[in-house]
């Protein structure tokens, strides 16, 4: 029966694999992605260059640690973009950034910041559009995301089947496989950091989410805009510290990113064996995983900001993508590859994984017992966080398929596949999270290219000073 399960996993993991290699692979998603974000860069005349200034003084003059209770109306406009961040700032910005590094070298780094810059662009478009479509479900919840300005914006037979196809690879991408994920690197972390058995961290784990998720958008709003900010400072300050430590050999990191990005093998003696279409394979697909731009899921949070104009709340989506990658991302990447951690034997990376960077931390002022404990804590926070965002995108698009009766079921479905994913190693459950990402970008970016017309008469409208009515552009 064990030999039975295995062949089947085996098997599975080999379809999922040849799935994602199509997915990922340079001509479909990578180019789409790419593509998108260069559409709207354009479209939207480099809307995250001129726009970014307004962001950021939003994003820093809105900064609360005490706003007014979300509910069902929505939540403040920096709720929503904490709890977007939240979201965003998760292991992908540890993990994700080290297996970018390991499996793509150096230079995925260089397309992870490329995606990311153009995301800036296409993640403003989704929260453009899921300002106008938003609306209340059927116990009077003000909603929105993907699955609505897919079927309430597209004027075609196939937009509902869209909308659903979306909405239940969000629920699986997110809610199920993306928080087991979370869930295990928070005890991999502890594991490894405090010898904490990874069943304790996961049962305590699934019971504080069990707390969170039954107080609703309310309790998820309210730890996100007071936890958020203060674990990405402490995270960027103690990273700037040990960056600093080493400032004589950022210089030539920056360089290293840059050349590798066409010349892998410039790396670390080719020891990854990685080419260009490898480095921007994982460095766009680590780093949607990451950011989020254009998977259409920090969209849902944006969409219950309580704002006069749509792009009010689109600025601070570039500001998400930015905080994520060319601030949090960017201390993770250039900690690991300043304190010369990284090192191969027989071809296979040594360290990897969340113990590169708890290493690359431990190597430094904190010590190892330090720097790894550091970490552990750090991730608990960022990974908790995004679990609780991820909760939240996933129910909505349970309330949008099913209605609300239907919440309490996924809330339990969660608990346990976060608890599961804390106990189990899960390989298979990476490849699972890329493939159902994979396929959830693709109803989102469809939708926000049809819908491009909109986005453009909304800005150009807003720059223009009229005033904003949702009916005006549906």
């Amino acid at each position: 029966m064990e030999r039975a399960m295995q062949n089947f996993l085996d098997s599975l993991n080999s379809c999922v694999d040849t799935i994602n290699s199509f997915l990922w692979g340079p001509y479909f998603l990578i180019a789409l992605l790419c593509g998108t974000g260069a559409y709207f860069t354009a479209r939207l005349h480099l809307v995250q260059i001129f726009k970014f200034r307004t962001g950021a003084r939003k994003l820093f003059g809105n900064f609360s640690l005490h706003g007014e209770a979300a509910g069902k109306s929505g939540m403040s406009s920096f709720q929503a973009v904490a709890t977007a961040i939240a979201a965003q700032v998760g292991t992908g910005n540890l993990v994700g950034a080290s297996t970018a590094l390991i499996m793509g070298g150096p230079g995925a780094i260089f397309w992870m910041w490329c995606a990311a810059f153009l995301g800036m662009a296409t993640n403003f478009a989704e929260i453009c559009l899921a300002q106008i479509y938003r609306t209340k479900d059927d116990s009077g919840h003000m909603i929105g995301g993907p699955a609505f300005y897919i079927s309430r914006g597209l004027k075609s037979p196939f937009a509902k089947p869209l909308a659903a196809f979306f909405a239940l690879a969000i629920i699986f991408a997110l809610g199920f496989m993306g928080n087991m994920v979370q869930a295990n690197s928070i005890s991999d972390g502890f594991s490894g950091a405090f010898g904490i058995p990874k069943w304790v961290s996961g049962a305590a784990l699934a019971l504080i989410c069990c707390v969170i998720f039954f107080g609703g958008v309310k309790a998820i709003a309210r730890v996100a805009e007071k936890v958020v900010p203060i674990m990405a400072i402490c995270y960027v300050l103690v990273g700037l510290v040990i960056i600093g430590s080493n400032f004589d050999k950022i210089p030539s990191v920056i360089a290293l990113i840059f050349k590798a990005a066409f010349d892998p093998s410039a790396a670390w003696g080719g020891a990854t064996g990685a080419t260009i279409a490898t480095a921007m394979r994982y460095g766009i697909a680590r780093g949607l995983f990451s950011n989020e731009a254009g998977m259409g899921s920090t969209p849902h949070a944006h969409a219950a900001a309580n704002v006069k104009h749509p792009v009010d709340q689109a600025v601070l989506g570039i500001m998400g993508v930015f905080v994520d990658t060319f601030i949090v991302l960017n201390i993770t990447v250039f900690v690991v590859l300043s304190t010369d951690v990284v090192t191969f034997e027989n071809g296979k990376a040594v360290f990897s994984g969340i113990s590169l960077v708890q290493e690359a931390f431990g190597s430094q002022i904190l010590g190892r017992s330090g720097g790894y404990g550091f970490v552990a804590i750090c991730l608990f926070f960022f990974a908790f966080t995004t679990i609780l965002g991820w909760y939240y995108f996933a129910e909505i698009n349970v309330r949008y398929l099913l209605g609300a009766k239907f919440v309490k079921l996924l809330q339990i479905l969660v608990v346990a596949f976060v608890f599961i994913g804390s106990v189990q190693k899960i390989d298979l459950v990476w490849g699972l999270a890329d493939m159902f990402n994979g396929l959830m970008v693709i109803p989102n970016l469809i939708a926000i290219i049809l819908l491009s017309p909109v986005v453009v008469r909304l800005l150009s409208d807003f720059n223009d000073g009229k005033s904003y009515d949702a009916n005006d552009y549906k």
